[in-house]
């Protein structure tokens, strides 16, 4: 099902409250939303647990539903600024689409419900559980990543199988 959309203004904070906001048009990153208006996953490039992500999420979205860009590349950069996040910022995954954002939990949640059955089903499962449990779960995995999965030398911007998938 689709969420109501908390209206908000973008700013530099990256609280959760502000998960998802209403995007404009004028915005950063305004410009890969004209021809394509598929949602774009933002991932941690240099991450292996999120480069793991990437490919359930590409395996799952058999339809083509979602795109993918690195936080680091320039197209990351600038979807980062239309959701009001810090260019540097690499501490979520975030799901930009042309008129709201995601991030942490509801980021993830949301993927889900593009992916394929079973997922949509387990993320209406997750949804009623307070956000702040969700996001205190979130932040220990995403904190701990490195440490657990390792780090990659390169990020991860392009797979040929799925060219038409990655922005930069």
């Amino acid at each position: 099902g689709e969420h109501p959309a908390r209206v908000a203004t973008p700013s530099a904070s990256s609280s959760s409250r502000e998960a998802e906001t209403l995007l404009t048009e004028e915005m950063p990153g305004s410009s890969y939303f004209q021809e394509d208006d598929r949602p774009v996953v933002l991932f941690d490039g240099i991450c292996n647990m999120c480069n793991g992500g990437v490919n359930f999420v590409l395996d799952w979205d058999t339809s083509g539903k979602l795109r993918m860009a690195a936080l680091q590349s320039e197209a990351g950069k600038s979807l980062l600024l239309r959701s009001g996040r810090r260019t540097d910022d690499v501490s979520s995954i975030v799901l930009v689409e042309k008129d709201k954002f995601a991030i942490k939990s509801e980021a993830v949640l949301r993927i889900a419900e593009f992916l394929d059955v079973p997922f949509p089903l387990l993320a209406q499962f997750f949804l009623p559980l307070p956000l702040f449990i969700r996001d205190t779960v979130y932040d220990q995995i995403a904190a701990n990543r490195y440490f657990f999965f390792g780090k990659s030398s390169e990020c991860r911007l392009r797979d040929d199988t799925f060219q038409d998938r990655f922005i930069e």
